[in-house]
């Protein structure tokens, strides 16, 4: 996934001169959009995954990230697509929603799935864990950002109680077992992109859009940020290097 991502920001990083890198995003965005991008019977949006040249009706937590990357792309290059990938972006970040709040304790499964009469709910037990991964929340930051609908603001402040309720421990904070226990026991793993990413995506939902402002820095897929060529004063071009030895 992280390659499809890279795509479009090292496009934005360049200030919009690789065009090699967009013209692969836009590529790859197709295909994806056109085989992969779903709706289920209720109408979410879903992006299926394909093994084999099969489609499986499952999409993980991890690829919830995508309705951020969708609604970048859309922002950041304009065209006649744009309308109608914002609309996927809301789409996504809509159904990742409500793979949260499907849950007694309002935190998502590793992965949910989209069959006859389950929706954007997990079904093994080996896809019922939690780890306080952050995608779905960078999707809302990212839809925070371009829209300002203020239910993104309202879905980050109910993750973060479900995150201080249910994984706040002693000494930091824990993954849980099964999402969907009402009493969850936790995993006693704290990972370390909750600081990275999850937190951080947070914080910036709630911060003024100047604090590491879009048009200026990308954020990689760790959520680090990268100085944008020609629209921020940190950007250093990279010194050639001697090849003698």
């Amino acid at each position: 996934d992280s390659f499809y991502e890279y795509l479009l920001k090292a496009y934005l990083q360049s200030g919009g001169k690789d065009e090699v890198a967009r013209d692969m995003y836009v590529d790859a965005i197709g295909v994806i959009t056109n085989r992969l991008v779903l709706k289920s019977n209720s109408g979410l949006t879903y992006i299926a995954e394909s093994k084999f040249n099969r489609l499986e009706h499952k999409m993980d937590h991890l690829a919830c990230f995508s309705g951020g990357m969708y609604a970048l792309g859309a922002k950041k290059i304009e065209s006649q697509l744009s309308a109608t990938h914002m609309e996927i972006a809301e789409g996504l970040a809509n159904t990742c929603h409500e793979s949260y709040i499907r849950t007694p304790i309002g935190l998502g499964p590793e992965s949910f799935r989209f069959t006859e009469g389950i929706e954007a709910r997990a079904l093994k037990s080996s896809e019922k864990y939690y780890i306080l991964r952050p995608e779905v929340i960078e999707t809302w930051f990212y839809m925070w950002r371009f829209t300002k609908d203020q239910k993104y603001r309202e879905w980050a402040w109910e993750a973060v109680l479900a995150l201080e309720k249910y994984c706040r421990a002693e000494a930091g904070y824990s993954g849980i077992q099964n999402v969907y226990m009402e009493n969850p026991q936790k995993d006693d793993v704290q990972q370390s992109f909750i600081f990275a990413e999850t937190f951080k995506y947070l914080y910036l939902i709630f911060s003024d859009d100047s604090l590491l402002s879009l048009d200026e820095w990308v954020l990689n897929t760790e959520a680090h940020p990268i100085p944008v060529e020609g629209n921020n004063a940190f950007y250093r071009k990279s010194q050639e290097t001697d090849n003698q030895w």
